[in-house]
């Protein structure tokens, strides 16, 4: 039976030295960090009922044993709210405000944040939605990130499903490219990973997470490792340092915005100084994606059919080529 409370609990403490929290030490330990006896003494709480926390069977613990738990683990604001969640799914945080019952096998966009979206003509923005799954982006997004509809081709796409989304995490942990894209890759897996375990603590019945997380769990060693240390983290706001395949070095900082009604969906968008050589690249990027060798824009949710369909042009005359390089897809 899944504890996930339980194996959250355990990874925390194991963290936690006793002259840490101001104990002695006694000899060797057969465990790292603190024994639950420990934790139970410094959060005021009996260690039966400790015991029986960890394993599972907490789910009318009070806001005030949480909070000492949360205060001898030294956990921060986020690993609180995770801790809640999974101490009592679907009560609080924003699992409470999100609809209720299965998720949505369509994850749909309101025609506002598309509208948005298509408005940011020089800024690259996407949205993530429920399993860091990519449904909405605009052209810019697309020509820095190569996201492209379901079924075709495009580097963050790789490993998705034939009627899927592009999906951050499996683009993250399965595309051979990506670890030449992303200058941090490291950095940028583990906040992958810790942003959907908190994603996970929000949904523990979403059953697409479920086979998501065993099919990278499979396929990738690095995704099993940092999925066993349990790190949670929101994704709010960073740096974004890729390696394009067509324009180099570009250097972003990024901010994230929640979008009212839709609390597993994020509006992501990278900023850029005016004057940089970031500016300069992306202005090149705009360019060639403007004359045909970028991404679509806009994105069809898991399901639907992709991006509106465009009029028919006129045949023209044919154009001398571009070179090769500027046809390859992130």
């Amino acid at each position: 039976m899944d504890n996930s409370l339980g194996d959250y609990l355990r990874s925390r403490r194991a963290r936690i030295q006793p002259q840490d929290v101001g104990l002695p030490e006694y000899g060797r330990r057969r465990v790292p960090g603190l024994r639950r006896e420990e934790v139970a003494q410094l959060a005021g709480v009996s260690v039966d009922y400790y015991i029986r926390l960890e394993q599972g069977r907490g789910s009318h613990v009070s806001d005030a044993v949480l909070d000492a738990v949360a205060r001898v683990l030294g956990l921060d604001p986020t690993e609180r709210e995770h801790l809640r969640d999974l101490a009592r799914p679907g009560r609080t945080g924003r699992e409470a405000k999100a609809p209720k019952g299965p998720r949505r096998p369509v994850q749909r966009i309101r025609s506002g944040v598309r509208l948005l979206l298509d408005r940011m003509t020089d800024v690259p923005a996407f949205v993530l939605g429920d399993r860091m799954d990519v449904v909405a982006w605009n052209a810019l997004g697309a020509a820095v990130n190569g996201f492209t509809p379901s079924g075709t081709s495009g580097r963050a796409t790789a490993g998705s499903g034939p009627s899927g989304p592009p999906n951050m995490a499996r683009s993250t942990f399965l595309d051979p490219d990506a670890r030449t894209f992303y200058h941090d890759w490291p950095a940028v897996a583990a906040e992958t990973v810790a942003h959907l375990r908190l994603y996970a603590g929000r949904r523990p019945d979403d059953e697409r997470l479920a086979a998501l997380v065993g099919e990278l769990s499979v396929r990738s060693e690095d995704f099993r490792r940092l999925w066993a240390d349990h790190q949670v983290k929101e994704k709010t706001y960073g740096v974004k340092r890729l390696r394009h395949p067509l324009v180099g070095d570009l250097d972003f900082g990024y901010e994230t915005l929640a979008l009212p009604a839709e609390p597993d969906q994020l509006l992501v968008a990278y900023t850029v100084p005016s004057g940089s050589p970031t500016a300069e690249r992306l202005a090149l990027l705009a360019s060639w994606s403007a004359d045909g060798s970028g991404a679509d824009s806009g994105a069809g949710a898991a399901g639907e059919a992709g991006p509106p369909e465009q009029p028919e042009q006129p045949e023209q005359p044919e154009q001398p080529q571009q070179p090769d390089r500027l046809d390859r897809r992130p």
